[in-house]
């Protein structure tokens, strides 16, 4: 399917690189996925980019963005389309309708689904959509339907198929991505719970009260947002209405907010938990575990050009918080003697900083002691209005158009 041009040497083993190195890290299971990035010259549909950066395997190309700077479209790193491609579990013959464009994603689906499959994939950007056709035709996939629309929407003249694969950031699951799938079909997406993002992949479970998704698997990931109608925003909660310090909930902002105005007149309370990790664990049940325990459960950022140290989190950009009525905390890392692990501190202030530690502190100890090491949670989508006896959940969050529940497995 792709073009007979002679390419560069460097490109080619630049792009075995990439691969030899997914292959290792367990990314790259599948020899028909491995063979398809191996084959598919990913430099040629990233034309402005430098050969180092179309094949840095877990960086994405950026390739617009608003006059603010913020990302609008990209083409997802190496790794997180490997990865999604091997949750998609796609054949030959099948029918996928892919939410995102680009033109290299589609490619690789084109390939995967062969002659006889089809794909069509969607944005609702034209400049985006515009891009993708030209790419695609110019490497030989003119097969692929290129659909300029806003996917929350059904797609004209779309049959049903047999995988959704949303390749933007996702905040709810509109209710045609579901009708959309053919009985026992399989939706990927990149679902954003409480600020968390996880690319999903759900398969359809029929209940005694009617059907919902299940997911299969949940792989940590990081995506640009969606736009259009299923376009979704944080909330931002500047602490003591200054933009120093600015706490972002997912799904809504406190009842009272405003009872936080005078957290910080209190003096920070700082408590060390004991609880280390290596510096490259993977923290996917950490930041689970705090998402379903604490109510109160949010992000924090502070403003790098404004920061007076009042609050000094490790990560100044993506700090993980919690509110609770008039008090607000965060984590902290601080390295070991051996500098091989970090330790976890809890910071808060407000009057019930005291108390809020602790609780923030049990809740790191309950993870060390039941979930480090084991399953992510399972993640069920339930339309909007199931009423809560029907919903098996440790977490409910509710959108839009679903219900999107959280639970840990049961041995």
């Amino acid at each position: 399917m792709t073009n007979a041009t002679v390419e560069p040497d460097e490109a080619t083993r630049l792009r075995n690189r990439v691969v030899n190195e997914l292959c290792a890290d367990g990314t790259i299971s599948s020899p028909e996925i491995e063979a398809v990035l191996r084959r598919v010259p990913r430099h040629e549909f990233t034309p402005d980019a430098t050969l180092e950066k179309a094949y840095d395997t877990y960086a994405a190309v950026i390739t617009k963005t608003d006059e603010h700077g913020m990302q609008l479209s990209s083409v997802s790193a190496p790794q997180i389309q490997a990865m999604m491609l091997e949750q998609a579990r796609l054949l030959p013959g099948m029918k996928v309708l892919e939410i995102g464009s680009g033109g290299l994603n589609a490619a690789y689906l084109a390939e995967l689904v062969g002659q006889d499959g089809e794909v069509v994939t969607v944005d609702i950007d034209p400049i985006v959509t515009g891009r993708a056709r030209r790419l695609l035709d110019e490497h030989g996939y003119d097969q692929v339907r290129v659909v300029t629309a806003d996917a929350a929407a059904p797609i004209p003249d779309l049959c049903a198929v047999d995988v959704v694969l949303v390749t933007v950031g996702a905040w709810d699951i509109p209710p045609t991505w579901i009708s959309q799938l053919k009985r026992g079909g399989r939706l990927v997406v990149p679902l954003r719970m409480r600020g968390l993002t996880r690319s999903v992949a759900f398969t359809q479970v029929t209940g005694e009260h009617g059907d919902y998704l299940e997911s299969e698997s949940a792989r940590i990931c990081g995506f640009v947002a969606m736009q259009g109608s299923a376009a979704h925003r944080e909330e931002l909660l500047l602490v003591n209405g200054t933009p120093e310090i600015g706490l972002k909930f997912d799904d809504g902002l406190p009842a009272d907010p405003h009872r936080l105005d005078n957290a910080v007149t209190h003096p920070r309370h700082e408590l060390w938990t004991g609880v280390t990790v290596r510096l490259q664990e993977l923290l996917d049940t950490l930041q689970m575990t705090m998402a379903i325990s604490l109510p109160g459960f949010c992000t924090m950022a502070v403003d790098e050009d404004l920061d007076t140290g009042l609050v000094a989190p490790t990560n100044k950009r993506f700090t993980l918080a919690a509110v609770e009525d008039d008090t607000f905390c965060y984590l902290v890392t601080r390295r070991t003697e051996d500098n091989k692990h970090v330790e976890y501190g809890v910071h808060a202030l407000g009057p019930n900083a005291k108390q809020l530690v602790h609780k923030v502190a049990d809740v790191l100890h309950d993870w060390e002691g039941n979930r480090r090491g084991g399953p992510s949670p399972v993640i069920r989508v339930y339309p909007a209005g199931t009423s809560d006896d029907r919903i098996r959940a440790d977490r409910v969050i509710d959108k839009v158009h679903s219900r999107i529940s959280l639970s840990w497995p049961t041995a």
